[in-house]
This record gives C-alpha cells, sequence and structure tokens, in this order.
C-alpha cells in the first residue's frame, strides 16, 4: 500500500513537473521572468524528488534498505545541488514579484531577458559548487563499523555522526552554508513581501490588493511548505534530529512540496 501511495506521488511529481516546463516552453506568452524562474523551479523539483524517491522505492520492494558509500555520496551531491537551486529560485522569483509591484515602468529593464538567463546560469554555479566544496570535505573523513543511517536517504547531517574522524571543519562549514543558503534567502523573502505589502497599503485599494494575492498567493504557499518544514527540521530540531517525526518533516520537503509546486502555480 506504502509502495503504491509513493509510486504514485513520484510520478504525479515527474508528470506535473514536466507539463509546466513542455507548456512554458511551447507558449511564447510564458516566455517571460517569472516563468523562467518556474521552468527552472520545476526542473529542480523533478530532480530533487528524483534524488530520494527511486531509492525509497527500491528499498521498500527490495525490503534491502542499503546504499553504497559512493552511492551515499552521489546522493548527498545532488540533494545538496537542487535543494539549493530551490531555495535560491524562491527569492528569485519574490525579487521578480517586488520588482513587478512596486516598480512596473521600470521591469523590463531591471528584469531582462540578459539579466534573468545570467541569474539563472549564476545560481546554478553557486549550487553546484557548494556541494562539490560539501562533498570534497566528507570524502576526507574516515567511518566506523556501526554505519546506519537513521533516515530514508542520505543526509549529511545523518552521515556526519557516523564518522570516526573529527568533523569540526564540516560542522563550521554547514553552519556557515546553511545561513547563507536557508536562513539569508528566507530573510530576503520576507523583507521582498514586506515591502509589497507596504507599497500596496500606501495605495489601498481592493483591485490592488487582490491582484498583489493572486500574483504571490502561489509563491507564498510555496515558500512556506519549503522552508517551513526545513527551518522546523535542521533550524529548530527536538531531541535526535531524525527521529520519526524527523523523517516525516524530510519526507514534506522532498516528496510532498515538488509534488504540490505544479498545482499550486497551475491552479
Amino acid at each position: 500500500l506504502f509502495y503504491a501511495l509513493f509510486l504514485a506521488m513520484y510520478l504525479t511529481t515527474i508528470l506535473g513537473n514536466l507539463l509546466i516546463i513542455v507548456l512554458i516552453q511551447l507558449d511564447s506568452h510564458l516566455h517571460t521572468p517569472m516563468y523562467l524562474f518556474l521552468s527552472n523551479l520545476s526542473f529542480s523539483d523533478l530532480c530533487f524528488s528524483s534524488v530520494t524517491m527511486p531509492k525509497l522505492l527500491q528499498n521498500m520492494q527490495s525490503q534491502d534498505p542499503s546504499i553504497p558509500y559512493g552511492g551515499c555520496l552521489a546522493q548527498i551531491f545532488f540533494f545538496m545541488l537542487f535543494g539549493d537551486m530551490e531555495s535560491f529560485l524562491l527569492v528569485a522569483m519574490a525579487y521578480d514579484r517586488y520588482v513587478a509591484i512596486c516598480f512596473p515602468l521600470h521591469y523590463t529593464s531591471i528584469m531582462s531577458p540578459k539579466v534573468c538567463t545570467f541569474l539563472v546560469l549564476l545560481l546554478w554555479i553557486l549550487t553546484t559548487s557548494h556541494a562539490t566544496m560539501q562533498i570534497l570535505l566528507t570524502v576526507r573523513l574516515s567511518f566506523c563499523e556501526n554505519n546506519v543511517l537513521l533516515n530514508f536517504f542520505c543526509d549529511i547531517f545523518v552521515l556526519l555522526k557516523l564518522a570516526c574522524s573529527d568533523t569540526y571543519v564540516n560542522d563550521l562549514m554547514i553552519l556557515i552554508m546553511g545561513g547563507l543558503i536557508i536562513v539569508i534567502p528566507f530573510l530576503l523573502i520576507v523583507i521582498s513581501y514586506a515591502r509589497i505589502i507596504s507599497s500596496t497599503l500606501k495605495v489601498p485599494s481592493t483591485q490592488g490588493i487582490h491582484k498583489v494575492f493572486s500574483t504571490c498567493g502561489s509563491h507564498l504557499s510555496v515558500v512556506s511548505l519549503f522552508y517551513g518544514t526545513i527551518i522546523g527540521l535542521y533550524l529548530c530540531p527536538s531531541g535526535n534530529n531524525f527521529s520519526l517525526k524527523g523523517s516525516a518533516m524530510a519526507m514534506m520537503y522532498t516528496v510532498v512540496t515538488p509534488m504540490l509546486n505544479p498545482f499550486i502555480y497551475s491552479l
């Protein structure tokens, strides 16, 4: 029953995000900055879910929840790559909405196609660099005999707990990069929406408020789903990070959020 449920969720994620990417490519009216970011977000969601779900489905079917060391490192690399990309893209989309609402007359010059393409390429370079750095720091560690990961996928936090060698540098870099990739983007999104709300309230009108909510509602929903679970799991842990509750929260942003994003944005 659980296998069928997770398989259906994964297939829905793949088909939903692929459909959004194809529609944006086919419809010339959707070749705008917001939809450029959205197509990259859909691609990132599709890949992000594919990092963990196929292995989880294989484990459920074979009843053998083991993973090779190399496979574990690969899973961590791509998990960080696409997870970081989603975080950065949500910031870019918040900035796009901020410019569109607060500076509508300058929108086309500020968010020009060249600027948006350069921004997306820069984000991919940054996320790849971060994931590579974390893997290089991890491969220098040695591990003991009891290599049991208390999670349904290879998470770097769980893996570091199994290391026999000193993980001070790894922990320090995770703390620093976690602030740069999770906390700062989240604060930038909050600031963007604070400016949007402030700008809207200066000229109060029912039509203006309705337009803001219709424009930003889908993005706010995705931000709440993604950052809510990540902040609750990694920044506000309770006891053992990866207890049953922790695994359920990890399932929310690795499986449920990528599946819901296409529905939220298309509706």
